[in-house]
Order: structure tokens, then C-alpha cells, then sequence
């Protein structure tokens, strides 16, 4: 497949109520399916709301058919492929920020979010257990890796994607809005958007991002969900402070072009990234032990 039609789903969420937060995700899934889109991606924590904490068990649910959330989702997802985001409860009980890719009427990925914030406002360390992979996976698109908020605003997830062969990076988030700036853009979202851009050049890849909207808790999310080329050029933008459902074509020959023209994954010395982090691990247990 060298098109594909991707849609960003950048919503509201009532807290808690998973019911209410399927319902519309099926009402979207619909609208995006009825203008022909291969792909709908959701936010963070989209079928729970963010700010759980406690009653983080009651919202828990597991991408499986027999889940009352998500029989419905994989049923639509025989029409349109989608990344929703939702509590995943294992089988002893943990708890995690995750996202699920489903396909056809399966699910063919689960991410667990790695990178917990536990500082200023961010409180998820407290909850939720941590992610301790790091996968991509094939697509009827291509190969495709998925990374939740903090996961990507740390360096190594997106380049271990990069390397394990992603050329979509998928990116949601529940990004809380901080700071003004002189053009009364938010500094949270300069950060993140020339972050996403960053990551589009450096990895010559398409870097997907979908931000949530709205108030809760006492936080306010600010949307400005974006999609970047492998060049970096910005080829769509959601509106700030509101829903919308954005849609935008990829063309996925770009890869090619860019590639050809720039080969920095070819040239990427993967052996030498290893040496060196052997090094550098080695040497920061012998100071553990010594104490030097």
C-alpha cells in the first residue's frame, strides 16, 4: 500500500465513564470510516479519561473479544484500523497506561507506557505499573511502532522503534497545557510539536501525534494534533482548545524519496551504539560498587 488515508481523533473524555467514551468512539470510528480512512488514531487514556487515579481498577479492561469495551471495536475494526487508548489490567493484576492497535477484527499490538511523569502535576507512578517493552509491528501499512506521551519525549523508545524497522510512529497523548509564550501559543505545545517535527527528520519517518481536548480535574488539555512527513514538513494540524476529527493523506512513497536523498538510516552505526552503552553501563557499575 503506497496511500493511506489517516484520521486524528482529538476528543473530549468524561472521566470514568467508559461507556459514554465508547459510544462516541463509535460515532467517530463511523464518520471516519463513511470518508474512507485506513486509520484512526485516539488519545492517550481515551476510553477512561486521565486523571483516574483510585478509581483506575473500575475503568480496567482487556483488548480481547470477550470484553464488552472492546468486542465493539474490533467488530468496526474489520472497516477501519484503529489505535485506542484504555487501562490494561494483566493477569496478577497490574495495572497500565496502555494502546492497543486493532486490525481486522484483531488485536495486533498492546503498548504499555514506559515512561511514568511523577513530578510537578503528574501523579501516574502512584497507579499504574510500568512498561518494560518496546515493539514494532507490521501493518497492512507498513511496519508501525506506538509510543504513549513521556515515552516520546524521551530519546531512546522512538530510535529502538526506528531501528526495530517502524516507519509510522504513532504518538498519543493527554498532554496537559503549560506556560505562554510571546505569540500566545502555549509553551507546552511549542515543545511537543518541535519535538515531533524533530523526530520526523532525525528518523526520516512519518511521526503521527493525537492530543485530547478539554477540562478535568482541574488540568485542561489543548489538542493541536499534528502529523509530520519524513522531510519534517508539517502536513496537518487540529485545532487548539477543540474536538475535531482531522483527516490527512500519507503518502508513503515519501519514505523512498527522502531516504534516497538523506540515508541516515542507512548509515546509523548500530554496533558501535551498543559498544559504547556497554561502556558507559560498565563503567557507571564499577563507580555503584566502588562509590567513586
Amino acid at each position: 500500500m503506497t496511500k493511506m488515508k489517516l484520521a486524528l481523533a482529538q476528543i473530549n473524555t468524561k472521566l470514568g465513564d467508559v461507556d459514554a467514551n465508547l459510544e462516541k468512539h463509535l460515532n467517530l470510528i463511523g464518520k471516519a470510516t463513511a470518508r474512507g480512512s485506513d486509520l484512526i488514531l485516539f488519545p492517550e487514556l481515551s476510553l477512561t479519561g486521565y486523571t483516574l487515579q483510585d478509581i483506575t481498577p473500575t475503568v480496567a479492561h482487556r483488548p480481547t473479544s470477550d470484553d464488552p469495551i472492546f468486542r465493539p471495536l474490533l467488530e468496526a475494526s474489520n472497516e477501519i484500523d484503529m489505535v485506542v487508548g484504555f487501562v490494561n489490567e494483566d493477569e496478577r493484576h497490574r495495572f497500565y497506561i496502555a494502546d492497543a492497535y486493532l486490525s481486522e477484527g484483531k488485536v495486533l499490538h498492546v503498548h504499555h507506557k514506559v515512561y511514568l511523569p511523577t513530578y510537578g502535576l503528574f501523579d501516574e507512578g502512584r497507579f499504574f505499573a510500568w512498561g518494560d517493552s518496546i515493539r514494532a509491528f507490521d501493518t497492512r501499512f507498513g511496519r508501525v511502532g506506538m509510543l504513549i506521551c513521556e515515552d516520546f519525549w524521551h530519546i531512546s523508545p522512538p530510535y529502538l522503534l526506528w531501528l526495530d524497522g517502524a516507519d509510522i510512529l504513532l504518538l498519543t497523548s493527554a498532554s496537559p497545557g503549560r506556560g505562554l509564550n510571546d505569540d500566545n501559543r502555549l509553551e507546552s505545545a511549542r515543545w511537543v510539536e518541535h519535538t515531533n517535527q524533530a523526530y520526523a527528520n532525525l528518523f526520516t519517518s512519518f511521526v503521527a501525534h493525537s492530543n485530547r481536548v478539554g477540562y478535568e480535574d482541574g488540568l485542561h488539555f489543548w489538542g493541536g494534533s499534528t502529523v509530520y512527513d519524513p522531510n519534517g514538513e508539517l502536513l496537518a494540524k487540529a485545532p487548539y482548545q477543540e474536538e475535531a476529527l482531522t483527516f490527512v493523506d500519507l503518502d508513503l512513497n515519501q519514505l523512498h524519496r527522502t531516504r534516497a536523498r538523506l540515508p541516515l538510516l542507512r548509515d546509523e552505526r548500530t554496533a558501535l551504539v551498543e559498544r559504547e552503552l556497554g561502556r558507559i553501563l560498565g563503567s557507571n557499575d564499577r563507580k555503584a560498587h566502588t562509590g567513586r
